[in-house]
């Protein structure tokens, strides 16, 4: 009474929802096919919610039982075939295969798989929810769906028809589904597969770690252990293809346990939802206070974030030009699942690698997606072979992929080989890695091409004292152009920001580091200055968030000051024999830096201040690659005093506003609409 009363209930549910409808049209197209299969598939959409209030017994199978659930469905979708004469092909229950679709789970902590806890509970066969980052994924297999199995002995009565029917099930291997020692109920005859009737469907095996996990990858301990483990999940028909590396899912799925070399837990996927983490609602009462009294300058703001930001590792007032570039280039990631367009790639030439890559390292640890790329680890995606045997090929993620939608440093750029730089320079250009599948060396016919989007801003420095940089011979090099001989001249055009940090410079005081340096090493975890201990870690954790999270849309004035000085420089940086030295992502870079600019100053429109900002930053860059030209912008342009006091953020004003006016006259002598200019320019 109880099973018939739970059939009852599935058949009301399949009415109420729609789904009955949707059956019976996938009914038809089986139906229409006038072909004879051995299994018949259905997908049946549950919202466990809905189906619990209508039935709890039910609800309870389909949460907790679900297979057994899923035989409820099948004995009923049975019924409303014969009864309806919807497939004339289909003899038998057993051919027709139900697969229940969950739209989400309770939000319980029972069914919640957290990859941190152990031990992981894969012996209950029922419905879990998981969360994790895409790690690796294999090629497209095909695993066998059902398959029709008859009687060797001819006189047999089974040694006809659909009487033995076998069907995949979470969890099972392919031999479990086919294999050559099933014997006959009848008569204890082997069985023997009829091949014709085999149903194939597609499959795909991807691995995912916690977001926890990333912590791993930061280049930085907190001195806290931690578990890490990735989890395999396997993706069967449509699920295929709906997972990308380094996307973050949710997955819901019965756990298994998958014997290979080493007994391991698999997840048989059974709906996947992407991940979209919450909109942060604000920025500290400091920053509040801090933004209304800089309100009467568009510059001031973000100049006085600079000065204070990273005090843990440099004094306050050092290095401003780089952490300006870095918190801009960190409020230009992206947390949700879309594509970054705005990437802001940072090359910096320095001479203390040690303290620029602890600045470096500090900022990646600010956004959840700032991965350290080891110099023992790959950059970019690489092959392997599949440990569960299904001769499929393992693409894994590498560093690149990982920081979808944050920042990949690389450390330093001289230590990785000709090769890998020659691929980062692809990357930077196509921002996509294609990867390349040898089909003997897997064990296939057909070689395969797979293409990923690169969605990251990538971050490296180069010693410009290195030994093997001394031994250059240096070439001749033009007024305020560095000697970037030891970096090969393709790769450099690449990056959209070259930074030069001599600490030699007035600019870069030395004495006020080494007091830092030596104070941090007596007191590691003291604060040394007023700064930190206002405008903590966490506060500019908050910001970045709140920051990039900002919709800008350009004022006409910016964008005409943004295009004007594109078409003026690349006029004046273009010859006969090279060409122009202006690539063709300039405008992109020159946009996403005005971009940047406007979400540090938590502004919604990006200014014409913004527009001369991202100028000055730019043509700094561009004079470090190939020297100074008319439109001649100091190396010192955005900070050209130390911040020490109100006074000095005020003559910084009035020199930005200076520079403003020259870079509108640059604009106007040299920009669109001027004699020099042919009709087609």
């Amino acid at each position: 009474m109880s099973n018939l009363k739970m059939k009852e209930a599935a058949l009301i549910y399949l009415d109420r929802s729609g789904g009955l409808q949707k059956f019976i049209d996938d009914c038809r197209s089986y139906n229409d096919s006038k072909q004879s299969y051995a299994v018949y598939r259905f997908n049946i959409l549950i919202n466990p919610s809905d189906i619990t209030e209508l039935d709890a017994e039910l609800g309870n199978h389909i949460l907790h039982q679900p297979l057994k659930a899923a035989q409820v469905f099948q004995s009923v979708c049975f019924t409303a075939v014969k009864t309806l004469s919807l497939i004339g092909q289909l003899q038998t229950e057993t051919q027709i295969n139900i697969v229940l679709k969950l739209t989400h789970l309770p939000q319980l902590r029972s069914y919640s798989l957290d990859l941190c806890e152990f031990p992981l509970d894969y012996a209950s066969q029922r419905f879990y929810m998981m969360q994790g980052i895409v790690i690796s994924m294999t090629t497209v297999t095909k695993y066998t769906q059902g398959a029709r199995f008859l009687c060797s002995d001819g006189a047999c009565p089974l040694s006809k028809g659909f009487q033995y029917i076998r069907v995949h099930v979470p969890g099972a291997t392919e031999s479990a589904t086919v294999r050559n020692d099933f014997l006959c109920n009848l008569c204890s005859s082997s069985l023997q597969e009829d091949r014709k009737f085999r149903v194939l469907g597609d499959k795909q095996i991807v691995e995912l770690i916690t977001a926890k996990a990333l912590q791993a990858f930061k280049g930085y301990s907190n001195n806290q252990p931690f578990r890490f483990q990735s989890l395999t999940i396997f993706l069967r028909d449509e699920s295929v293809g709906k997972m990308n590396i380094g996307s973050e899912y949710k997955i819901i799925g019965i756990p298994t346990c998958v014997k290979t070399s080493q007994t391991a837990v698999c997840i048989e996927a059974n709906s996947i939802i992407f991940c979209n983490p919450k909109v942060p609602s604000g920025i500290s009462n400091n920053f509040k206070d801090l933004l209304s009294l800089t309100s009467n300058s568009c510059w001031k703001f973000t100049a006085i974030l600079a000065n204070i930001f990273a005090s843990q590792i440099v004094p306050p007032g050092t290095y401003n030009l780089l952490k300006l570039c870095l918190l801009m280039s960190l409020v230009q990631t992206c947390d949700r699942n879309k594509e970054l367009k705005d990437c802001l790639d940072i090359l910096i030439i320095t001479s203390d690698t040690l303290l620029i890559d602890r600045l470096l390292n500090f900022s990646i640890n600010l956004v959840p997606r700032g991965i350290r790329n080891p110099v023992s680890t790959e950059i970019f995606p690489t092959l392997t072979r599949n440990k569960y045997g299904t001769g499929a090929v393992s693409i894994q993620a590498g560093s690149a992929l990982l920081a979808k939608g944050g920042i990949c440093f690389i450390g330093d750029l001289a230590s990785h080989k000709k090769d890998k730089l020659e691929q980062l320079q692809s990357v930077l250009e196509s921002r996509s890695i294609t990867v390349y599948i040898p089909g003997k060396k897997f064990g296939n016919d057909v070689n395969q091409h797979m293409t990923f989007p690169v969605q990251c801003s990538f971050w490296s420095f180069v010693d410009m004292d290195s030994s093997s940089r001394k031994n250059m011979q240096k070439t001749n090099t033009l007024i305020g152009q560095m000697d970037c001989s030891l970096i090969p001249a393709n790769l450099l055009e690449t990056f959209g920001l070259l930074i030069n940090c001599n600490e030699s410079s007035s600019f870069y005081p030395l004495l006020s580091t080494v007091q830092h340096t030596l104070k941090k090493a007596i007191d590691p975890e003291g604060q040394l200055y007023v700064a930190s201990k206002n405008f903590t870690t966490e506060d500019f954790e908050k910001l970045l968030a709140f920051a990039k999270n900002l919709n800008v849309e350009f004022s006409l004035e910016a964008e005409r000051m943004i295009h004007g000085y594109y078409l003026a420089s690349r006029r004046i940086r273009t010859d006969s024999i090279s060409g122009s030295k202006l690539s063709a992502s300039a405008l992109k870079y020159l946009v996403s830096l005005a971009e940047a600019h406007a979400r540090l100053s938590l502004r919604n429109k990006v200014l014409k201040e913004d527009a001369l900002i991202a100028a000055l930053l730019f043509e700094t860059s561009l004079t470090l690659k190939y020297g100074a030209t008319v439109f001649c912008v100091a190396p010192s342009a955005v900070f050209p005093f130390e911040l020490y006091n109100e006074e000095y953020l005020e003559q910084r004003d009035i020199y930005l506003t200076q520079s403003q006016q020259q870079l509108q006259q640059f604009i106007a002598t040299y920009g669109p609409g001027t004699a020099i200019f042919t009709s087609d320019e």
